[in-house]
């Protein structure tokens, strides 16, 4: 009877709400529930606003599809005269301009109201809730920070075009991501002291310390210009005024000559070569490189050194504890982006990449963006549509 009444419906023209239809009163549906065509329109508005440049007085021009008359309008009437003996734009390369704005803010707004339904959704399957009180909580303290002042805070509110409503729709989705975050997270962060092991054993490496050497140098690009520096550094002139007269390395130089902390390997081969047979003391070069002729002195020696494996252990949890959570997340997150793209239908001249019936990606492309799940960090951004999750 159902797909009968559909049919029926369909025949007739109807706005039908059976099975993956959209109705026209709404840009697409998520599960059983719909994204209106208004919370559409309202976020569009508010991606415009946060599209004007910076110090714009004017309201912004909404772009208005199909045929982008008032938006067309508005650019021609505001596009400063052209230079002498170039052509003005044409009404049609205005036209192109505005839907590309358009294209662009749509796919913005459409992808910021399909991911608030994602997370609501998921929610509520994993019965994660978070109460009014709680909301209201965070929002006043994100206000404080934001807003010393209440006139600040309307201001925002004029400038962006959101309402207080939209805002603590954005917390309580902030809110409830962390709490999926947490709960799919929860309990994968235990670790054994037997894992510890294996993980500082199969990685001593990266527990190690080479020999380190603290330098004074100077380089010159000649032979000629290396001998005179030696000759002032010998004569009892100091590494800071010798290298700011005969240096070209500007970083060292800066410095007074100083260059610590250099590792084996690290230099030009010849070089590093001198580096570590130097006497720790001695004036030695000229050292001739691909760079120039080098004239240092080696202040500081410190030797290599390993980390034991009860040094090393606190890194080694804390890495293990944070890979146990990433896997789990990384293992919600690919069933979460197929399980509700499977239940996100979007109306025609509304489908981007998280709508079920958008055209397959190209190999090696992402159908769902980063942002669409929750995240591994929680906290709530006020800003464009694309960065806040946002209630219909």
């Amino acid at each position: 009877m159902l797909v009968a009444l559909c049919a029926v419906l369909a025949l007739a023209g109807g706005l039908s709400a059976c099975g993956d239809s959209v109705p026209g009163n709404a840009v697409a549906r998520v599960g059983d529930n719909l994204v209106k065509q208004s919370t559409f329109t309202h976020w569009l508005g508010v991606a415009a606003l946060s599209s004007q440049p910076p110090g714009a007085t004017a309201a912004p021009v909404v772009p208005d599809p199909p045929n982008f008359t008032k938006c067309a309008a508005a650019k021609a009437n505001s596009a400063p005269k052209p230079a002498k003996g170039q052509p003005a734009p044409t009404a049609a390369q205005f036209k192109s301009q505005c839907k590309q704005e358009y294209d662009g803010e749509r796919d913005q707004v459409m992808q910021f109201l399909i991911q608030s339904r994602w997370i609501l959704g998921e929610a509520n399957d994993q019965g994660v809730k978070v109460s009014d009180a709680e909301v209201r909580k965070s929002f006043d303290q994100q206000k404080r920070q934001s807003f010393p002042t209440d006139t600040q805070y309307q201001a925002y509110l004029k400038t962006s075009g959101m309402t207080e409503a939209d805002i603590l729709m954005q917390v309580k989705v902030s809110l409830l991501s962390t709490k999926i975050r947490k709960k799919v997270t929860k309990g994968k962060d235990k670790v054994t002291d037997a894992q510890i092991t294996a993980y500082y054993n199969k990685n001593k490496s990266r527990f190690a310390q080479p020999q380190r050497r603290d330098l004074n140098v100077v380089l010159t690009r000649t032979k000629p210009q290396a001998d005179q520096a030696l000759k002032a550094l010998r004569s009892g002139q100091s590494f800071a005024s010798v290298a700011k007269k005969f240096s070209i390395d500007q970083a060292s130089k800066a410095q007074g000559g100083k260059l610590p902390a250099v590792t084996p390997g690290q230099q030009e081969k010849a070089f590093d070569a001198a580096i570590f047979k130097a006497r720790r003391g001695a004036l030695t070069g000229p050292v001739k490189t691909q760079f120039g002729y080098y004239v240092f002195t080696v202040t500081k020696a410190t030797p290599a050194s390993q980390q034991t494996l009860e040094q090393a252990k606190p890194t080694i949890r804390q890495l293990l504890a944070s890979q146990g959570q990433q896997k789990a997340l990384n293992s919600f997150v690919k069933d979460f982006q197929k399980k509700w793209k499977g239940q996100t239908n979007c109306r025609k001249g509304f489908v981007i990449a998280l709508c079920k019936n958008a055209p397959k990606p190209k190999t090696g492309t992402q159908t769902a963006p980063p942002g669409a799940v929750p995240q591994t960090s929680g906290g709530a951004q006020q800003g464009t549509p694309s960065q806040t999750p946002s209630g219909q």
